[in-house]
């Protein structure tokens, strides 16, 4: 630059090359490529919509955007980056305003409303959703937990699309490995699971079987497929021999097995999770199993054995409808082979001929979310209660008008006292699928009926003063991290009441009369690290001198930034605790000094 002044050269007076070299620097930003696009012919043409310098500034400010792009598409590139601009402001509008509008109560069914009817492409909203979630770790703590809600609201509507498509396939053509990715893809929408990257895992596996193939016979068919045709093995030696591969890759070398010690983790039943953790239950090995068999030419086929999913391996004529010309096989058991007798040895009980026909890719697709319901029941956490959801959502969108799991979504969404108007329309629908319900839907109507009405009936948070007489054994504020005396788990205080609040029967059931000070002290909800809210009494909780953060999934709500020593409440947990903040700073500067002397 220094020799083209000297010579009395302008920018404009630079090769075309050189001058598109200057404009993408990252030191330019927009706003000034804009500007000077504006001062002569020249450079509007150096920095043309569609040119090498708007595309240079899109690809710098979304780079994981360009993914979106083909390299002969003929983009202008100067529109696209005004509307993921413009996308961004209208995600972080929608974001700030879900707290203002939901803190009180569950995102309801009709919240994502403004987002479904946005005019810009859906990836450009996604792509501002994480960028807030990738902010700095310990701020905008309420933007990130309003975010992450959205982004798991906007990403489960497009698998139950893609579900739908799915299941609208002719049943022959419907890959088992595809169906397990989108259940695993619902009920995990913020994990990075893509079929095409589990498929890659699979073809791995299936070249190291092929590789053992080759060690112990050089000519199988099954080692040299005809590209575009579908590799079939007729041979029940050379199939015996492709098994008997997949045995020693899957359970010998890289060491695959039945999880036995923790068969009930819902993690057995993501295929994503099989292929990281190497191993699951018996239908999540068998999709796995059956996957590689078929790769190989060996056409293995599902059975829904009772309480032991297997697959089975045809000894006889195809398609024989006799129980007897098959061998089944376990592939939670290492892909052992089993003959009728040893499979009811198996489960310990005897069964009729029909369970051990083959099932379609939806019966098995039934049975994966089967799993997942019987799961999300045995547990009354926020966890399970998520899994509940998200497994029921899977079941309805193949089985639509099944009463039996109609009743039970609107049961667990009146029991969490979510969603009351999609509540009534389910039960709406199960009424007119099946008036012999009247009875248990009459009465969930009128309850959530009640539910509604008391909601309208709010005027207003309710606002707490440290300063009022009625508050003076206050000793603890928001935000504070505290530790349990008696059990020991660390929690953070987002709210607090003079007395405890709850009813005899909670009261009963927690012995809180045993207490010292029994009901008549200060209570304090709190959520605690390991996911759960608690109500706590003043006399069992104490500071924690080692503060951290809490690993809550519901930190967000309350709270907007973590300082290190304390949680800074959002502006609607300060509205509803107006003198909190100031005892919370004097007490967090007063404790953790100490300890430092």
């Amino acid at each position: 630059m220094a020799a083209a002044e000297a010579a009395g050269m302008g920018l404009t007076d630079l090769p075309g090359e050189l001058l598109e070299l200057i404009l993408c620097s990252a030191v330019l930003s927009a706003a000034d490529i804009g500007r000077v696009s504006c001062t002569c012919r020249r450079l509007r043409e150096a920095c043309q919509a569609r040119g090498k310098v708007w595309r240079e500034r899109f690809r710098r400010r979304w780079p994981s955007l360009l993914k979106y792009y083909s390299q002969t598409d003929n983009v202008n590139w100067l529109k696209e980056y005004k509307a993921r601009h413009n996308a961004g402001l209208e995600t972080q509008r929608i974001v700030a305003s879900f707290s203002k509008r939901f803190f009180s109560e569950h995102v309801p069914c009709d919240g994502f409303s403004d987002i479904e009817t946005l005019g810009c492409p859906g990836h450009f909203f996604e792509d501002e959703l994480m960028s807030i979630l990738n902010m700095e770790g310990r701020k905008c703590l309420t933007w990130k937990y309003y975010a992450k809600k959205i982004l798991y609201f906007l990403r489960q509507q497009n698998i139950l699309k893609n579900l739908k498509a799915y299941l609208e396939q002719p049943g022959d053509q419907l890959s088992f490995l595809e169906g397990a990715v989108l259940i695993d893809q619902y009920c995990n929408p913020l994990s990075d699971i893509c079929l095409t990257s589990v498929q890659a895992q699979v073809d791995e596996i299936t070249d190291k079987v092929r590789k053992v193939l080759r060690t112990r016979n050089s000519r199988h068919p099954s080692l040299a497929p005809k590209a575009g045709e579908v590799l079939i093995v007729s041979d029940v030696e050379f199939q015996r021999q492709v098994l008997d591969a997949v045995n020693c890759v899957l359970y010998e070398q890289l060491k695959y097995k039945g999880n036995e010690m923790d068969y009930y983790n819902s993690l057995n039943s993501f295929i994503h999770q099989v292929l990281i953790r190497r191993t699951g239950i018996p239908i999540s090995l068998s999709v796995l199993y059956l996957t590689i068999a078929r790769q190989l030419g060996v056409r293995l086929e599902p059975v829904n054995f009772p309480s032991h999913f297997l697959l089975r391996w045809c000894q006889g004529k195809e398609g024989s409808t006799d129980i007897f010309d098959y061998m089944y096989i376990d592939a939670f058991g290492k892909g052992k082979q089993l003959t009728v007798k040893e499979c009811e040895y198996l489960i310990g009980h005897h069964v009729t001929e029909e369970f051990y026909g083959v099932v379609t890719s939806k019966e098995v697709l039934q049975r994966m979310v089967g799993n997942l319901l019987n799961l999300g029941k045995r547990e009354s956490t926020d966890q399970s209660y998520q899994l509940l959801r998200d497994s029921l959502d899977l079941y309805l969108a193949m089985y639509p008008d099944n009463v039996q799991h109609l009743m039970l979504q609107a049961r667990l969404y009146f029991h969490l006292g979510i969603w009351p108007e999609k509540v009534l329309d389910i039960l709406q629908h199960v009424q007119a699928l099946d008036p012999s319900q009247h009875g248990a839907v009459g009465y969930l109507v009128q309850h959530t009926l009640e539910h509604i009405d008391r909601r309208k009936e709010e005027v207003g948070p309710e606002v707490k003063h440290r300063s009022d007489e009625k508050h003076k054994d206050i000793c603890f504020s928001i935000g504070l991290i505290m530790k349990h005396k008696r059990y020991g788990y660390n929690c953070v205080i987002y709210g607090w009441d003079p007395a405890c609040m709850m009813g005899q029967e909670w009261i009963r059931n927690m012995n809180v009369h045993s207490l010292p000070h029994g009901p008549h002290q200060p209570f304090y909800n709190v959520l605690v690290e390991d996911g759960s809210c608690r109500y706590a009494a003043q006399e069992n909780l104490e500071y924690n001198l080692e503060p951290h953060e809490i690993p809550h999934p519901d930190i967000g709500r309350y709270f907007s930034e973590f300082t290190g020593t304390h949680y800074l409440a959002n502006a609607e947990l300060e509205i509803r605790y107006p003198e909190d903040l100031e005892l919370s700073c004097a007490t967090v500067q007063k404790i953790y000094s100490t300890v430092k002397e």
